[in-house]
């Protein structure tokens, strides 16, 4: 039977990461992935990385492209009542952000796995996970039409939400919120309209001004949950985007050819503990954050960190210690963004039922954010996230 010591479902950037994290400690894995190579180095997703993620992606390897073609802010800009406000992150805070497409920072950890020889099988969805309440669970695939059983030491359940890891595990608590409204998200190619992302509250609903490269704009608009995307032709698209973006003086939306068009809902989620027996979750698969914060790609990221050093120890000397924490360790930092992905949403979006009261609370605290020093630091020191914790690769 085929074996190996961790099996990892999911090739997105928590998957990748881990497989190449354990591979630096001489750690064997196998990655399994539902989609094919094509579709998953395509899909469009989060865009913004936190220093300590670019860091961690420097220090193991994995940087180089990104060094080369990213976008580093130090800023971004509220904008309400037809005035943008700048907030100096960097200045505040004493950390950057980077702008790099969650799509190319796949095709690169693609690159690098397929690069040390390691198996990373595409179209090859996990149909089940047995024995985890053993020494040697066993996970089954289908590749090639055949249905494969895998024998592992540990499996780590990389495979997103809708995956086949959270549901083999027992005993788990789950804690969801789902907002009454969801983002319009579209690709763009023209340049970006500013050099730093813009979030505009707006009487008519929250509007986003992002960009994934020199030539490639990112915008979101706030619609409805069950919006079609329809119902918005590039014409309308661009009208309420400037009409949202819109301000008294000093700014012009630049239109382009749209090349993606997609309606995403908006939810937190979280299930606790992030672990069952010999089966880990990772990412997606144990939490998601509404998109406001720009968190869920760098939470990813600190999971498969931490447990990526805690399977270290356990290979290397058998110690338990650091997965026995694992899960404690990663849902301290989960709750934290949790809390400020869904303050964040919270201010910026206009309620379907939200009464005048409820509108001018959210301007009371937009006009107390962009005018206190000790306001404005905190969100800062939130947005560009947390310190990572100094964890050793060598």
């Amino acid at each position: 039977m085929p074996r190996t010591q961790v099996a990892i479902l999911g090739a997105g950037p928590a998957g990748l990461l881990l497989a190449h994290l354990l591979h630096l400690r001489g750690i064997d894995s196998v990655v399994l992935e539902r989609h094919t190579r094509p579709y998953v180095e395509a899909r469009i997703r989060a865009g913004v990385l936190e220093q300590g993620s670019v860091d961690l992606l420097t220090k193991v390897g994995l940087a180089d492209r990104l060094h080369r073609e990213r976008l580093v802010h130090h800023g971004l800009e509220l904008l309400f009542d037809g005035v943008g406000h700048h907030l100096p992150l960097t200045e505040l805070a004493g950390r950057e952000l980077t702008i790099y497409g969650q799509h190319e920072l796949v095709k690169d950890l693609v690159a690098a796995r397929l690069e040390t020889g390691r198996p990373l099988l595409f179209d090859t969805p996990a149909v089940g996970i047995d024995g985890l309440d053993t020494d040697s669970p066993v996970v089954r695939y289908v590749h090639n039409g055949q249905t494969v059983e895998l024998h592992c030491d540990v499996v780590a359940g990389c495979d997103g939400f809708h995956g086949a890891s959270r549901p083999a595990a027992r005993g788990l608590t789950t804690y969801e919120h789902v907002y009454p409204y969801a983002w319009l998200g579209v690709l763009a190619e023209v340049a970006p309209s500013s050099e730093e992302l813009i979030y505009a509250s707006h009487d008519r609903g929250f509007a986003l001004h992002s960009m994934r490269s020199p030539t490639l704009t990112r915008l979101y608009l706030q619609v409805a949950p069950d919006e079609q995307v329809s119902a918005w032709p590039d014409e309308r698209v661009w009208s309420e985007l400037a009409t949202r973006l819109d301000r008294t003086t000093g700014f012009a939306l630049t239109e382009g050819p749209i090349v993606d068009k997609a309606v995403a809902a908006l939810r937190s989620f979280v299930v606790e503990p992030m672990r069952y027996r010999r089966l880990f979750l990772a990412g997606d698969a144990a939490h998601i954050v509404p998109a406001t914060g720009a968190k869920g790609l760098n939470l990813a990221v600190v999971d498969v960190a931490v447990l990526a050093s805690a399977l270290g120890r356990w290979f290397a000397d058998g110690d338990p210690a650091g997965l026995e924490s694992y899960s404690d360790t990663c849902l301290s930092r989960v709750w934290r963004v949790q809390h400020f992905s869904w303050w964040m949403t919270s201010m910026l979006h206009r309620a379907p039922d939200a009464d005048p009261f409820t509108r001018r609370l959210q301007l009371s605290q937009l006009r107390y954010l962009t005018s206190s020093a000790a306001a404005a630091t905190s969100f800062a020191e939130n947005y560009v996230g947390l310190p990572f914790p100094d964890w050793s690769f060598q």
